[in-house]
């Protein structure tokens, strides 16, 4: 079966073909009208006028010209596009062609090299089966045949030599027609197979949207449904024992979780060429790391508005018993829903500690840091196989901070600088650190979360969603807010805008296995 041209493509093709057709077109009559006047002393207006072919050459850009502009931005339906399609490349072989009943001898050979050019062009442009190309093609040969049969026979007192003419002129189309159906035989065919080598089960693999440590993300579509997908495979060249074990490990974990601010996983599974994959929701949207990129430091209402969100999605996890351990800008992903903006979904679980677990050979390396060096907590430098949910309540307060301030809560010019700064240092009020006053009661709850020990952070994330919560008589983050927000990102340039980063997508590196700093940068701050 015929692999189906997606809508978008097919649209996006057409546009090509038609914007190539008009640049090329409009140059070449512009250069001709050039040649004309120098050579014949005429005025371009006079020979718009006395000369029937360049008429037509004018009416042939105006086709090319249609077809561009009716497929370049407006999202069509593939019925429409099919039209477009027909109807330009007929069009335009009209153009050529009606010109031969008033011209010379040359302009039958220039009709011929026209039609050559737009047949094979619209063959390697346009996404079509050679059947269909074929026909298109086809329709235009008795209209060329019958213009050179009737140009010969009116030119020549000798039949013979015009019926030879006609035969050469059907012969000529006929093998124009033919490469063409080749080409697109070649071209469709060779994308078939490039879609079918891009298919895991029921999963057909589109744009690639990111790569990390542990696996590439990509756009996809399933052959039934139209939900739409992402998905995350580890290529054969990662999938090593460990590995293998920590992404079956991230999705059978991921899966469990059902919380709406949890990114969902719908479905699991290997390739006989041993590719582990699975499918979960495609997030359209923006991490909190392009948010602040994009935008500056957030307002406090929103930070509150977030985070709140993020302790709900933690809070499910933590009562299964799971760490995430790697909370960060780039794991937060915020979204849009139907009737709702700024929706959070918490992504990869590629990390996560399982707490019910006594061993696993995993996370069984004792000197295993697991995180990313800006959002670690200073138990999971010093005690990595001893972390509770404090830990992410940690992340959650440097997320915060980020959030406010623009910076992370440490910055330094190494990774052991950096770790040495959680265990040792105290963060600088993000007041502070930005210049300008905060809500003291956030900056308390974010300071609150950084301390160093777990017993002075509070109590689970409820309690930290609550003392977030209280916030709200000073600060508040509405529902204009959002959609007021989201409407704004929507209307600037797209080259302003980073584009989305895709669940497991990081904009930090991760440390899955890394030595902790020697015991005297370790020690606790006094």
């Amino acid at each position: 079966m015929s692999t189906v041209v997606p809508r978008e493509f097919l649209q996006e093709r057409l546009a090509f073909f038609g914007r190539a057709g008009f640049l090329f077109s409009t140059g070449f009559l512009a250069v001709f009208n050039i040649g004309e006047m120098l050579d014949t002393r005429r005025v371009w207006a006079d020979w718009v006028v006395a000369n029937r072919s360049n008429q037509f050459h004018a009416g042939l850009c105006l086709v090319f010209l249609v077809v561009w502009l009716a497929c370049r931005q407006r999202e069509r339906s593939t019925s429409f596009l099919a039209a477009v399609d027909s109807g330009g490349l007929w069009l335009a072989a009209l153009a050529c062609i009606l010109p031969v009943w008033w011209s010379e001898l040359s302009r039958v050979h220039a009709m011929f090299l026209e039609l050559t050019q737009i047949i094979l062009g619209r063959a390697v442009i346009v996404p079509s089966t050679a059947r269909r190309t074929f026909w298109l093609s086809a329709a235009v040969v008795p209209g060329a045949t019958l213009a050179a049969g009737s140009f010969h026979l009116g030119h020549s007192v000798d039949a013979l030599p015009a019926t030879k003419a006609t035969l050469e002129a059907a012969l000529f189309c006929s093998m124009a027609v033919v490469t063409a159906t080749l080409a697109s035989r070649v071209i469709y065919g060779l994308r078939e197979e490039v879609l079918e080598a891009r298919k895991l089960g029921q999963y057909t693999l589109q744009e690639k949207l990111g790569e990390g440590g542990m696996g590439i993300v990509y756009r996809a579509r399933h052959a039934m449904l139209r939900r739409p997908t992402a998905i995350k495979l580890l290529p054969p060249d990662r999938a090593g024992e460990n590995s293998i074990r920590r992404f079956e490990r991230e999705v059978q974990i991921t899966s469990q979780l059902t919380h709406p601010n949890t990114v969902s996983v719908y479905d699991y599974g290997r390739t006989p060429e041993g590719i582990f994959y699975y499918a979960m929701e495609l997030l359209d949207g923006v991490t909190l790391g392009q948010l602040v990129v994009e935008d500056g430091p957030q307002p406090p209402a929103r930070v509150v508005h977030i985070l709140r969100q993020v302790c709900a999605a933690l809070g499910e996890a933590h009562a299964l018993g799971l760490v995430h351990r790697d909370i960060k800008p780039a794991n937060v992903i915020l979204c849009e829903r139907w009737r709702a903006a700024d929706v959070v979904k918490v992504v990869d679980f590629g990390l996560v500690k399982d707490l019910s677990r006594q061993f696993d050979s995993v996370e069984s390396a004792s000197n295993m840091v697991a995180g990313t060096p800006q959002y670690i907590s200073p138990e999971a430098v010093r005690t990595p196989d001893q972390i509770g949910p404090s830990a992410d309540i940690y992340a959650v307060g440097a997320v915060g901070y980020y959030m406010l301030t623009g910076r992370a809560v440490f910055e330094g010019n190494s990774l052991v600088d950096v770790l040495s700064q959680h265990l040792e240092r105290r963060p600088v009020p993000p007041s502070e650190r930005l210049g300008r006053e905060i809500p003291p009661r956030l900056e308390a709850v974010i300071l609150e979360c950084l301390e160093k020990e777990p017993s002075r952070r509070p109590a689970n994330v409820e309690a930290l969603a609550g003392a977030l919560a209280s916030c709200l008589d000073t600060v508040t983050w509405t529902h204009a807010d959002a959609q007021s927000w989201w409407e704004r990102r929507r209307t600037r340039p797209a080259s302003s805008r980073e584009s989305s980063a895709p669940p497991g997508i990081t904009d930090q590196p991760t440390l899955a296995q890394t030595e902790r700093p020697s015991r005297s940068a370790s020690r606790p701050p006094s």
